[in-house]
């Protein structure tokens, strides 16, 4: 028996005119981290939205825990957890009441000792009395996490959960999320962060409805056709140019102070000094460097579905 948590074969969604996933083919084994890349209106929220039985999909067939996600969806909700992109716990009740809430609405037997265990773990139990409207935006995020395990679901669902909240915090929650998996739990997380991506066993990169690669995240750099050379130099102006006239040059992505430049075989840094400093530039550095994920992203979106065939 395949032990396949989520099973997704040509999965379209549509509102109204607007496609928003186009022919999704998804498959999460028990244990992996999955996350879902891509920015604002890829696709990711719908996706979750609707392996969560929250809306059903135009087509395809979406097998969430070996059963229908829309047709046996209350009975999923008893072993799923999701944790929507926006906070949507009750402001106006502490962050005990919270929890309880939610213990009581799933039908969690016995939920005290599950609570206090939680809030514990979360970093939350010296702010238990405290309403949650009070909470700084990354406390709220860890008590939407403890609600949404309250009744110790077999895979969670998580919507964008670091978006808006400060490093530190980000990096505790994924250490909290790497607790939970050590533990046997199955994530599926959509994030629009590609840093992120590399602490997933595989990723999903979408972009406007579409799967651009499925991946480990090691292997979508090394399937991206040429070298990066990083360059530091200006003006900015002069530079980018230059490097986008150059023989050789595959593509030119600015990235903060420096450009990140992919070039064929045939190209050496030698030769991109000398076409930046002719253009009449001052070149500080020029150094091969790893192709990131960003770089890989860049690359697939321009390209599309030929280049997402290779990636994956």
């Amino acid at each position: 028996m395949s032990d396949a948590m989520v099973d997704v074969v040509g999965m379209t969604v549509r509102y109204g005119a607007e496609t928003a996933v186009r022919g999704l083919d998804l498959r999460v084994e028990r244990g992996e981290v999955v996350g879902l890349i891509g920015p604002d209106g890829a696709g990711k929220t719908s996706t979750l939205r609707v392996l969560a039985g929250l809306l059903r999909a135009s087509s395809g067939t979406v097998t969430v825990l070996g059963r229908d996600a829309w047709t046996h969806r209350r009975a999923l909700h008893h072993r799923l957890g999701y944790l929507a992109q926006r906070f949507a716990l009750y402001g106006d009740l502490t962050v005990d009441e919270n929890v309880q809430f939610f213990a009581l609405l799933l039908g969690v037997a016995r939920w005290r000792p599950r609570r206090d265990q939680l809030l514990d773990r979360v970093g939350l139990s010296e702010f238990r009395t405290r309403q949650a409207e009070r909470l700084s935006g990354g406390m709220k995020q860890k008590l939407a996490l403890a609600c949404s395990l309250m009744h110790e679901p077999e895979i969670l669902l998580l919507d964008e959960p670091t978006t808006g909240v400060d490093p530190v915090t980000r990096r505790e929650f994924w250490k909290l999320l790497g607790d939970l998996v050590a533990d046997g739990l199955t994530l599926l997380i959509a994030t629009p962060y590609l840093d992120e991506a590399e602490r997933c066993s595989r990723v999903v990169l979408l972009h406007r409805g579409h799967t651009l690669a499925d991946a480990p995240p090691a292997a979508l750099p090394a399937a991206l056709p040429g070298t990066v050379f990083q360059v530091a130099a200006e003006p900015r102006t002069l530079v980018a140019s230059a490097l986008a006239s150059l023989d050789g040059v595959l593509d030119v992505q600015p990235f903060a102070a420096r450009f990140h430049v992919r070039v064929d075989g045939h190209l050496d840094p030698s030769q991109i000094d000398r076409a930046i400093r002719q253009a009449g530039a001052t070149v500080q550095e020029i150094r091969r460097i790893p192709a990131t994920l960003e770089d890989v992203f860049l690359h697939l979106t321009r390209s599309g579905g030929a280049a997402a065939g290779e990636a994956a």
